[in-house]
């Protein structure tokens, strides 16, 4: 059975990253755009990696123009746009798609594991998928959940 540590990425800046790097720690994956409505939730995500970083939580933001061209900008424009506008200091890989047959193995495991309603695939930006101690996903929340709503189950998470 797979799990989030059996993958890689490649990061902004164009480092590749294992994720097996995150075992142990509770991680919250995210697609992200820079032009989107949802862009504001940046300041919510940096506010809960603020919150549990320290207590062994992570975000992993994906960004993707797969939804309207909403990430348009190459990799270093979308680092400096997230730094710049939202101060963002959690781990962001580089533009990937999630859905299709060019979807990242990342999103293709991710979508198998938690169907949302449009069945596997992801829906819009800012879909939000918690993943546990152990790699396993844990629930998947709509574009539209603002991440302050998700302090309790990654409080409960990291309990577990």
């Amino acid at each position: 059975m797979s799990t989030l540590h059996d993958f890689n990425a490649t990061s902004l800046d164009g480092a590749e990253v294992d994720l097996g790097t995150y075992s142990g720690q509770v991680v919250l994956v995210v697609n992200t755009a820079s032009k989107c409505g949802f862009t504001p939730q940046y300041e919510g995500l940096q506010a809960l990696y603020d919150q549990y970083g320290s207590q062994g939580f992570t975000i992993v933001g994906f960004p993707c123009d797969q939804f309207g061209h909403q990430e348009p900008g190459s990799e270093a424009e979308i680092g400096a746009f997230c730094q710049k506008n939202y101060g963002v200091t959690f781990p962001m890989m580089s533009k990937v798609e999630v859905n299709g047959d060019g979807a990242h193995p990342v999103y293709q495991w991710l979508r198998s594991e938690k169907s949302g309603l449009l069945g596997g695939k992801i829906k819009w930006n800012f879909t939000k998928f918690l993943v546990g101690k152990d790699g396993q996903v844990i629930d998947r929340y709509a574009p539209t959940t603002k991440p302050e709503k998700l302090a309790g189950d990654i409080e409960k998470a990291l309990s577990a």
